[in-house]
């Protein structure tokens, strides 16, 4: 008889796994991110080509995440000996200096609390596992990519920002959205404010389906 490993995912809009963990720019903690928006991210292993395309691409993007009051946080199942090295590599032969802090993971305890090694994949690494933390600690967006496929740090980029949108705004965003675009007012919830939904002053299309500019 085999005993299946049970594999824990973390939910959105509950506290994200609390972690304490070794880096490349010492010890961190999910704490230290208390009252900043975080990025974190896992990637397979380091001096691998994907890898390396995604985290030049997070590093070119790191000002622009700063300036949304968000930090970046890479993962891999490797040693911060293997980190350094990687991090010296990348700026000697592509000329891009990762500013961010990689965990190294090598027990896999925090990639075990993300759900970030899945065995249809790996036993021993992590997928492309992306997750979005608010300032206060909950998990508000999730994405896997698998280990052949780099993620579009763009997106990751622009899904903070509407993220932020919908909280500061309380609006929703649609495909696509990008900051200028019109947004979705909140549909009514009852029949009576349903019927008075098109003299509101919206853009509306049908009265569940209202847009207006910000």
């Amino acid at each position: 008889m085999t005993t299946e490993t049970q594999l824990t995912f973390p939910r959105l809009n509950e506290p994200a796994p609390a972690f304490k963990a070794p880096t490349t720019h010492g010890p961190k903690s999910l704490s230290d991110y208390r009252g900043k928006w975080l990025v974190l991210f896992s990637h397979p292993a380091d001096f691998t080509p994907v890898c390396t395309t995604e985290f030049t691409a997070f590093a070119r993007k790191a000002a622009d995440f700063a300036a949304l009051g968000c930090e970046l946080l890479g993962l891999s199942i490797d040693s911060h000996y293997a980190h350094i090295a990687w991090v010296r590599n990348i700026k000697e032969k592509f000329g891009v200096d990762i500013t961010f802090p990689i965990i190294a993971d090598l027990s896999m305890q925090v990639a075990h609390a993300y759900g970030m090694v899945q065995p249809g994949a790996s036993d021993t690494a992590a997928v492309r596992a992306t997750f979005v933390i608010d300032p206060e600690g909950t998990l508000r967006a999730m994405l896997y990519y698998p280990m052949s496929n780099g993620r579009s740090v763009d997106e990751i980029y622009r899904l903070v920002q509407s993220l932020q949108t919908s909280d500061t705004h309380k609006v929703a965003t649609p495909e696509g959205w990008q900051p200028g675009d019109k947004v979705i007012v909140p549909p009514p919830a009852t029949a009576a404010a349903a019927e008075t939904r098109a003299d509101e002053g919206y853009e509306t299309t049908d009265w569940y389906f209202s847009t207006r500019a910000l």
